[in-house]
Order: C-alpha cells, then sequence, then structure tokens
C-alpha cells in the first residue's frame, strides 16, 4: 500500500498517464474508489490520454460503462454510482467486459459488491486539505508493477 498526495488536476492526470503506460498487455482491472469529486473521472482522463485518446472522456454515470478501442486494445471506463442493487448489473452483461486483454478502470466498485472480478489494484482518492490524497493498494503482481510506477 502507498499514500501520496496530488497538488492539483494535473498531478491526478499524470498519476493516469503512469499508470496507463505501465499496464501490462493481458487485462487488468482497476477500482477507483472515492466520494463525488474527488478526482476519479480526470485519473481516468490522464489514462486515456496518455495512451493516446483524444476525444471527450466524461463520467458514464447514467450509461454505466462507456467503451474505448484503443490502437491496441479496448478499455471500459465503469461508473457505478447510480447502482442501488448489485442483481442490477446483471442485465448489463458483465462477463463480456472481462475479457483477456480489456482495460477495466471502474469508479465505485462497492455497489457492485460481489459481483465483479477482483481488483489488480485499488485506488482510493480522498479530500485533503486544497488538495488530494491517494491510496494504492495492490492484489495481484500487475497490481504491485502499478503501484512502483508512481514515484511523484
Amino acid at each position: 500500500m502507498m499514500h501520496h498526495f496530488l497538488v492539483d488536476e494535473q498531478a491526478t492526470l499524470d498519476l493516469g498517464a503512469r499508470l496507463a503506460h505501465a499496464c501490462p498487455s493481458q487485462q487488468c482491472i482497476i477500482y477507483l474508489s472515492g466520494e463525488l469529486g474527488v478526482g476519479k473521472t480526470t485519473l481516468v482522463r490522464g489514462f486515456l490520454r496518455a495512451l493516446g485518446y483524444q476525444g471527450a472522456v466524461k463520467s458514464p454515470t447514467y450509461t454505466l460503462v462507456e467503451p474505448y478501442q484503443l490502437d491496441h486494445r479496448q478499455l471500459f471506463h465503469f461508473d457505478l454510482y447510480r447502482i442501488h442493487d448489485p442483481e442490477e448489473l446483471m442485465y448489463l452483461g458483465l462477463e463480456e467486459y472481462f475479457n483477456g486483454t480489456a482495460l477495466c478502470l471502474i469508479e465505485w466498485p462497492s455497489q457492485a459488491a460481489g459481483l465483479l472480478p477482483k481488483a489488480d489494484i485499488d485506488i482510493e482518492l480522498q479530500h485533503h486539505q486544497q488538495s488530494r490524497q491517494v491510496k494504492l493498494t495492490a492484489y495481484s503482481p500487475q497490481g504491485e508493477m502499478l503501484c512502483r510506477c508512481y514515484q511523484p
């Protein structure tokens, strides 16, 4: 487990970029936790920009999942904030998203407790005075590699 401070939006974008560059070629599942407005979608934007995506990156709060086809792989950005019962996700066809090579960034994973695959890394963002504190917790060798990529 590692703790760091993100002093501004650019630091959050930079963290996303570092994580993207360190992601393995096989499937990687990243949980993004933290209250509203703490920077989860900003981190995803930095992640996508680092992988060459130039379009708009918005939180898929109403669509639940936003797919991105990148040059070399797919990325799925989930926002499960509006899920009130994990059973609602059964209609989403979750198993289709967690294939062998997709990158899956999941905001509010606690809303789908018991239905999601285990994360490789959990990134928890918290407000801390005028900045953000970020805690990275690895749950797999891939997650450990991602944690090591972030040395501010």
